[in-house]
């Protein structure tokens, strides 16, 4: 993909991930940008970042938000799923309202934004669709069951869309991060890398047109062991 010519759109880009994707977009070039959160303080704080930035109020939950985000965005040719959410708890603790939190926004609102752009990005000669996945969903972590089941499924999604869009031209890439220092692991110990680098690493992957994309240290280690022998890594993840 060329950045010159792309027009984005990257869900929850008000932190973390997103907000470090927004970054990286604007310094490689993207002439414009429609960043989303979830309140319309967050979306003008957005489109205050700079003038090639508009701030969208989008719930990735809400079909109402998404359809006039889409109806709003209609020139959109890069598509960034990165809004998401994680709870902690295996499943035998978990309860039912945790398990319907993270597959309504990790499995169900990826789906629903991705239906919603796909006949504008389609309209506009084709563009690329990048989901942000998760290591776990290649080997569960026990202590991220729901976590981890919302987002293997988000990985099957990716890889059917990838099959179900390859003829409208359009390129689905699927990110799998290790540890993130995000937010969303405060307080977890272990090495993590920075939001900052796992975007550079994204925008590298976009502009190559890849597919699969191990962006950190931890992730492209994992795979690798994950490819030579895939239930040795399942053993060692259910230990943590």
């Amino acid at each position: 993909m060329q950045f010159s010519s792309a027009t984005a759109l990257i869900t929850g880009a008000n932190r973390g991930i997103g907000r470090a994707l927004l970054d990286r977009l604007l310094a490689d070039g993207v002439p414009k940008i429609y960043a989303t959160a979830r309140t319309a303080s967050e979306a003008d704080n957005l489109s205050a970042v700079d003038k090639r930035v508009t701030g969208l109020v989008l719930d990735v939950t809400n079909p109402a938000q998404i359809e006039a985000a889409a109806g709003r965005a209609r020139d959109v040719t890069l598509l960034i799923n990165n809004a998401g959410v994680l709870d902690f708890g295996n499943f035998l603790d978990a309860g039912r309202a945790q398990v319907e939190r993270n597959f309504a926004t990790n499995f169900y609102g990826t789906l629903d934004v991705t239906k919603a752009f796909v006949p504008a990005i389609e309209a506009n000669g084709g563009g690329t669709i990048v989901n942000l996945l998760t290591l776990v969903a290649l080997a569960s972590m026990p202590g991220l069951s729901v976590y981890n089941a919302s987002k293997a499924a988000a990985w099957s999604m990716t890889q059917s869309w990838r099959a179900s869009l390859a003829g409208k031209h359009i390129k689905v890439m699927g990110v799998f991060p290790g540890a993130v220092d995000t937010d969303m692991l405060a307080g977890v110990d272990m090495p993590k890398t920075s939001a900052v680098d796992i975007a550079a690493a994204i925008s590298a992957a976009i502009a190559k047109d890849s597919e699969d994309v191990f962006p950190d240290p931890m992730s492209a280690s994992l795979y690798e062991q994950w490819k030579a022998d895939h239930k040795a890594v399942e053993h060692q993840f259910a230990t943590m």
